[in-house]
């Protein structure tokens, strides 16, 4: 279920909104993949990931990192609090469009630098590549989003 939703998240729906939204006239692709990548990779997907670690913080602490002490769950779920936030800032992004930018550059820390700790870990399990891929993927599509956006002012 874990890899179905990351693929739908963090590739599928952001690809498949920006296609549908190519249609409108004036639509600018490097607007759509900043808008809809915000949206899906750092809005539903944190929000999602926020609630799951709040819930069941057990969850991220033994599938992607392997920690079996039930106290890892107090840190989770403080990841879960902050995931829970930006999230929810990611999807308001898709009413106030100005919050684009912001929550692309938050996206390409914290993807960008996530995939960096995941790469540093010799041991990754098959879930932690899976996030691995997914958020160096997600930090360079929000940075060339960064990068076009800057160029399309």
């Amino acid at each position: 279920m874990y890899n179905v939703m990351i693929a739908g998240l963090m590739f599928i729906l952001p690809i498949a909104s920006i296609i549908a939204e190519m249609t409108t006239p004036g639509a600018s692709l490097i607007i759509l993949i900043g808008k809809w990548f915000v949206f899906w990779a750092v809005g539903l997907r944190l929000l999602t990931a926020g609630i799951k670690q709040l819930v069941q913080p057990g969850f991220t602490a033994k599938t992607i990192f392997e920690i079996e002490d039930p106290a890892a769950g107090k840190i989770v779920s403080e990841l879960g609090i902050s995931n829970l936030a930006m999230g929810v800032i990611g999807l308001l992004s898709l009413y106030f469009q100005n919050w684009v930018m912001p929550v692309a550059i938050y996206g390409v820390i914290f993807y960008g630098l996530a995939a960096v700790r995941h790469l540093g870990n010799k041991t990754r399990n098959a879930t932690e590549n899976v996030a691995t891929i997914s958020d160096a993927w997600v930090a360079i599509v929000l940075a060339v989003y960064l990068i076009g956006a800057v160029g399309f002012r």
